[in-house]
Parts: C-alpha cells; sequence; structure tokens
C-alpha cells in the first residue's frame, strides 16, 4: 500500500514580505514538486499589530487549504548591526509559530546556512545562487520570483534533505 506524501511547507518568514511553499514528496521518489507557493505581503503603513494580524490570518487561511504535515521556517538569525530588523523578524516568526500550533503542524527551524548548504552546497550561497538551484531542482522555466518564494522552496527543501533523506542514509551506514 502506497503512503501518503509528505506534504512540507517552507515558510521564509517576514513582515512586510513572508514567502511560501508547499512541497510534496511521495515515498520512494527522488525529489519532492511543488504544490504552491507565493507571498504574503503586509501594507508598511498599516500599525504593527494589523500587519501581524494580517499575517497571522494569511497563514492560517494557507495553513487550513494546503494541509502541511509539517513547516520548515528559517531561524531568527541576529543582525547584530540592525537589532531592529531582528525584533520585528521575532514578532513575525512568534506569529508563523502560533498559525501552526493552532493548525497542529509541527514546525522546524533550520539555520540559514544549514537551508543554504543544504540546496546549494555552501552555507554562504547567494540569493541568486538560491534562485538558481530551486530553478533547476523544481525544473521551472524561470527563477522563482521574488527571492522570498525561492527561500521558502529552500527551507522546505532543507528539511527534505535532514528530516526525510538523512535518515535513511544513516540508517543504511549503520547497518553495514
Amino acid at each position: 500500500m502506497a503512503q501518503k506524501p509528505h506534504r512540507i511547507l517552507g515558510v521564509d518568514p517576514g513582515l512586510g514580505v513572508t514567502g511560501y511553499a508547499l512541497l510534496s514528496l511521495a515515498d520512494g521518489s527522488p525529489e519532492p514538486f511543488l504544490v504552491e507557493g507565493g507571498i504574503l505581503r503586509s501594507d508598511a503603513r498599516a500599525p504593527f499589530e494589523m500587519r501581524l494580524s494580517e499575517l497571522f490570518q494569511d497563514l492560517t487561511r494557507i495553513i487550513r487549504g494546503l494541509k502541511p504535515d509539517v513547516m520548515a521556517v528559517e531561524n531568527l538569525y541576529s543582525h547584530y548591526k540592525h537589532p531592529r530588523t531582528s525584533i520585528i523578524m521575532g514578532h513575525a516568526r512568534g506569529v508563523i509559530f502560533l498559525a501552526a500550533s493552532l493548525a497542529k503542524v509541527p514546525v522546524r527551524s533550520y539555520a540559514a546556512t544549514e537551508i543554504k548548504k543544504s540546496l546549494v552546497g555552501r552555507g554562504r550561497a547567494t540569493k541568486r545562487q538560491i534562485q538558481h538551484m530551486v530553478q533547476r531542482r523544481l525544473g521551472l522555466a524561470g527563477l522563482p520570483e521574488p527571492e522570498d518564494l525561492a527561500d521558502a522552496i529552500a527551507a522546505a527543501y532543507c528539511h527534505v534533505d535532514r528530516s526525510l533523506r538523512r535518515p535513511a542514509a544513516l540508517n543504511g551506514r549503520a547497518r553495514r
């Protein structure tokens, strides 16, 4: 009997623009495929609390519609030169985690360098390199735009590599 495909919702957190992408991986399949992806935008002129509420509502709708098994989100990176950005990003991540928790979707966090290394092979890959590798892996005609979408796909790919593929490979090595 065939297993249900794994559905991974990658999220690139942001307050102004949040990227999301659902990848599906069937058991035995070498590569996941993109089910849906896009971005969520908030009005920069709106009050902060309204922007967070809008992000929560939009992401809740997406989770409800796409029914992911797990969500992969980039860890918060502390930009010492821009602490305000880190604080704002922390608020956005909190709303993202709350939406997932209320929908009973587990969340896995990955460092930006781990996501890049998983997809490109280098932890210091550029945004453009991420876009090119996502394009290649998904067989897209063009680069995924904007970068937030490519970053969301990359987060989901990282989860596939780290949690769905790697355990099988490690188990195989352990048995030798």
